[in-house]
C-alpha cells in the first residue's frame, strides 16, 4: 500500500508500505478514507522535532475491513472515527477521563501513521468509535476532524472552562484555534475573543461563533483583552500554538481564578514561577483525551448540529502529500485533508 514517510525536514515522500494485518485479538485493519495533515505535524516537518522515516498521520476516518477475535464494538463494513492516540478504555486512567493517556497508550503518529490508504489500529474497541450509518460524501471532512482537530478544541474549551456567561479568548487561528471557538460556543459562552492576523481564519473564527476578533499579539494582545474584559482579563483561554509565547499570553490573558486550556504541542516552554503563583489560575491539559468525547461528536456531526469540516479548505490526494504539507507551512491553506 501507499503510505507518508517524513525522511527528514521538509522531506516528505508517499512510498510503498507494507499492507497491515491482524497481529492481535485486539487489533481491526481499516481502509482509510480520508486523513489529514495537523498542525503537529509540521514540528518535525520543519526541522524542530527530529524524524527518521517516520510514518506520518493520526487523523482518520474509515471502513472497517477485519477485526481480531476479542473485538467487539466494531465489525467489517463500519464506518469509524478513530482517536489519534491508541488506548484500551478500559484502565483506571480511561475511566477517568484521560485515555490519552491510557496505560497501553500508543501516538498513532510514527507507531502507524494513517496517511496511508490502510492502518492497523490496536484495541479497536477502546480507540475507534462507528458511525450510526455510512455518512455522505459531504459529512466525512466534519467526522475526520473529529478525530483530532476537534477533540482537541473541544477539550481545550471544556479544560478553560468555557460555558454560559463565560468570556473564554482563544490565542492561536490555525485548525485547533478554530475548533476551540467553534465548542466554546457550543458550551454556550458568552463571548469568544479570537486571536487573529489574517482575515481569512477571522472570517472562519466569526462563523464558528467569536465575537470579538484581537489582531495584537503579546503583552499588546494581553492588554487588549484586558480592556474588552474591564480589566480583568478572560474567564478561560485556549492556548493552541504551544511556544513560550503563546503560553506566556495565554497566562497573563486570563483573570485570578480563571483557567488556561493548553493544547499546543509545547516547544520550549518555562513557567516564570513567581508570575504564575501570583496568577492564581486553573492550568489543565496536554494531548487531548479525543476518545471520550468521540461519541458525543460524532452526534452534533451527525444531527447537523456542528460542521467543523468547513476547517479544510484544501483537499489533495494522497499522492501529493509533500504539495499537502507545504501549503500548510506556508500558511496557504489552514488544513488539508488527504484522500487515498
Amino acid at each position: 500500500m501507499r503510505g507518508v514517510i517524513l525522511h527528514g525536514p521538509g522531506d516528505v515522500r508517499v512510498e510503498e508500505r507494507e499492507h497491515p494485518e491482524i497481529i492481535d485479538a485486539t487489533d481491526a485493519v481499516i481502509r482509510v478514507v480520508a486523513a489529514c495533515v495537523c498542525g503537529s505535524d509540521l514540528w518535525p516537518y520543519r526541522g524542530a522535532d527530529e524524524a527518521d522515516a517516520q510514518k506520518m498521520g493520526h487523523e482518520y476516518v474509515g471502513v472497517v475491513e477485519e477485526i481480531g477475535s476479542e473485538v467487539r464494538t466494531v465489525k467489517p463494513g463500519d464506518f469509524v472515527v478513530g482517536s489519534f492516540v491508541i488506548s484500551d478504555n478500559t484502565c483506571e486512567i480511561c475511566q477517568a477521563g484521560y485515555p490519552s493517556r491510557c496505560v497501553n497508550a500508543t501516538f498513532v503518529d510514527g507507531s502507524i501513521g494513517t496517511q496511508a490508504e490502510y492502518a492497523r489500529i490496536p484495541y479497536a474497541d477502546g480507540t475507534l468509535v462507528a458511525t450510526p450509518g455510512t455518512p455522505s460524501q459531504e459529512m466525512i471532512p466534519s467526522l475526520l476532524a473529529a478525530s483530532d482537530v476537534l477533540g482537541t478544541g473541544w477539550f481545550a474549551a471544556d479544560a478553560a472552562g468555557a460555558g454560559p456567561g463565560r468570556t473564554i479568548a482563544v490565542v492561536g487561528d490555525g485548525a485547533v484555534g478554530l475548533m476551540g471557538v467553534l465548542a466554546a460556543k457550543q458550551m454556550g459562552a458568552e463571548r469568544i475573543i479570537a486571536m487573529s492576523r489574517h482575515e481569512s481564519r477571522q472570517a472562519l473564527a466569526r462563523e464558528f461563533g467569536a465575537t470579538d476578533i484581537v489582531v495584537e499579539r503579546g503583552d499588546e494582545g494581553v492588554e487588549k483583552i484586558r480592556e474588552l474584559t474591564g480589566g480583568l482579563g478572560a474567564h478561560g483561554v485556549v492556548e493552541a500554538v504551544g511556544t513560550q509565547e503563546s503560553m506566556m499570553q495565554a497566562i497573563r490573558a486570563t483573570r485570578p481564578g480563571g483557567s488556561v486550556g493548553y493544547v499546543g504541542v509545547s516547544h520550549g516552554v518555562e513557567f516564570p514561577g513567581i508570575e504564575l503563583f501570583f496568577s492564581l489560575i486553573h492550568l489543565h491539559g496536554g494531548p487531548a483525551p479525543v476518545r471520550r468525547y468521540l461519541p458525543e461528536l460524532i452526534r452534533l456531526i451527525w444531527d447537523g448540529t456542528i460542521e467543523p469540516g468547513r476547517v479544510f479548505d484544501k483537499v489533495l490526494p494522497l499522492d501529493q502529500a509533500a504539495e499537502a504539507y507545504a501549503a500548510m507551512d506556508q500558511r496557504e491553506a489552514v488544513k488539508v485533508m488527504l484522500t487515498p
